[in-house]
C-alpha cells in the first residue's frame, strides 16, 4: 500500500473515526482502525460491535492495500503532524507515515482477524443535518446515564410520514420533539431506540454535509436490529435498544390550570445565581404571582438566595420546586427568547417550551419536568 493525502483531511478523517474505537476492547483487533486504499479514495472504518463508523477521502494513490493499526495511535499521529502532505506506506508488518522531516513507524495487527462491519440497513429519508443535530441534542439531554436500565438510556426514535419525533426520558424529565423529513416512501413508519450517547455523538459530528441520510433495518431484512446515518462521506450503524420504551405521550398534561411566561436569558442566569446555595439535590423554589416570580433556595440554618423576575401568569399563584440542573437543561434548550411554564398543580409535572409562533399552535418541543415536593 503507497497512497499520498492532505495532511488536515487525514487528521480529520481519522479523528471522526477514532471516537468509535472502544475503550476497553474486549479483543485486541477492535482497538485497530481498518484502512482500505484502492481507486483514488482511502476507506478508514472502527468497529466495537456495537457501533461502526467509515469515512471515505480522497488521496493519491499508488499502491492499492489494505492495513489494520492502532487506531488511538493513529489519531494522536495525524493529529500532531506538520502542515505538509502525508506518504503512508506499507512494508511486512509496519506502516510508515512521512510528513516533511517527520516519520513514523506504525506495526501492524492480523487484517484477517479484523471484523467485517454491518451493512448499511435500506435508507428510509433524509433530514437537514443542522437541524437533525439541534433537535437531537434537545432530546438527549433528558435520557438516563444508569446503564442497569438500559431502556432509559436511548432516544426513541418514531417515524409516520413526514413526521419524526423524538422521545427521551430519565423518569425525573421527559423531552420531546418533532421535525420535518423527507421519507423514501410517503407511508413509511418505523420505531427505533438508539443509544443516547451514540446518537447525540454522531447527529453532531455529520453537519459537514448539508443532509443526513437515515437508514433502518427491517424485520428479517438487511440490517435488522440496526440504524445508520450517512452525511459528507461518513458513515455510522449503531445496534438498538432492546425493551418497550414508556408510554411517554400519556405523561404530557393534556390541560393546564396556569401558565407563565418569563425572558429565558434572565430566568437562566437568575436559576443559576439562586442555585450557588442550593446544596446538593435540593430544588430551588419558584412563587408565581401576578407580574413576577420569586426564586428561592436555601433554607433556615443554610445559606439562603432570593431573588424576582418579571413574568406573566394566566391562572391562580402557584409556588411550584425544581431539581435547579433539569430547570437549567430545559432552559437552555427550548430555543427562544421568552419561556413558557404550564402546570397543573404544585406537586403535578409542569410542561417547559418556548413561546409558540402564534396561538393555537403546539411548540415542536415539549420538555415536562418533575416538580420536589416542597416539605411543610
Amino acid at each position: 500500500m503507497k497512497f499520498r493525502i492532505d495532511r488536515d483531511a487525514l487528521a480529520e478523517a481519522v479523528a471522526w473515526t477514532a471516537r468509535t474505537l472502544p475503550v476497553r476492547p474486549p479483543v485486541p483487533v477492535l482497538a485497530g482502525m481498518h484502512l482500505v486504499a484502492e481507486g483514488d479514495r482511502l476507506k478508514l472504518s472502527a468497529f466495537d460491535y456495537e457501533v461502526s463508523a467509515q469515512v471515505s477521502t480522497d488521496i493519491d494513490v499508488e499502491d492499492a492495500g489494505t492495513a489494520l493499526v492502532s487506531g488511538r495511535l493513529l489519531a494522536e499521529i495525524s493529529r500532531s503532524l506538520p502542515p505538509h502532505p502525508v506518504e503512508v506506506t506499507t512494508d511486512g508488518a509496519k506502516v510508515m507515515l512521512r510528513c516533511g522531516s517527520a516519520k513514523f513507524t506504525l506495526l501492524t495487527m492480523p487484517v484477517e482477524d479484523y471484523p467485517t462491519l454491518p451493512e448499511m440497513p435500506p435508507a428510509a429519508g433524509s433530514v437537514g443535518s443542522d437541524e437533525f443535530a439541534a433537535a437531537v441534542n434537545q432530546v438527549a439531554v433528558a435520557a438516563g446515564r444508569d446503564d442497569t436500565i438500559p431502556m432509559l438510556t436511548g432516544v426513541r426514535v418514531e417515524i409516520e410520514g413526514e413526521t419524526v419525533t423524538l422521545a427521551a426520558t430519565d423518569r425525573y424529565r421527559l423531552a420531546v420533539r418533532e421535525l420535518h423529513w423527507k421519507p423514501e416512501r410517503p407511508d413509511f413508519s418505523a420505531v427505533a431506540l438508539v443509544p443516547a450517547k451514540t446518537l447525540a455523538d454522531t447527529a453532531k459530528s455529520l453537519t459537514a454535509g448539508a443532509e443526513v441520510s437515515i437508514a433502518l433495518g427491517g424485520a428479517g431484512g438487511t440490517g435488522e436490529g440496526m440504524i445508520g446515518f450517512e452525511g459528507g462521506g461518513r458513515r455510522t450503524t449503531s445496534r438498538l435498544l432492546d425493551g418497550d420504551f414508556v408510554k411517554y405521550r400519556s405523561l404530557l398534561p393534556s390541560e393546564y390550570a396556569g401558565l407563565a411566561e418569563i425572558q429565558t436569558g434572565p430566568f437562566i442566569e437568575a436559576v443559576k445565581r439562586v442555585s450557588l446555595v442550593a446544596e446538593r439535590n435540593t430544588p430551588v423554589r419558584l412563587s408565581f404571582s401576578q407580574g413576577e416570580v420569586v426564586l428561592e433556595a436555601g433554607t433556615g440554618d443554610e445559606a439562603q438566595a432570593v431573588e424576582a423576575l418579571e413574568a406573566t401568569l394566566e391562572g391562580e399563584d402557584i409556588d411550584i420546586a425544581f431539581n435547579p440542573g433539569f430547570l437549567l437543561d430545559g432552559l437552555s434548550n427550548i430555543g427562544s427568547d421568552i419561556a413558557r411554564l404550564s402546570f397543573t398543580t404544585p406537586t403535578k409535572p409542569a410542561v417547559l417550551t418556548g413561546k409558540p409562533p402564534e396561538e393555537g399552535v403546539n411548540p415542536n418541543y415539549r420538555y415536562l419536568i418533575m416538580p420536589v415536593r416542597l416539605s411543610g
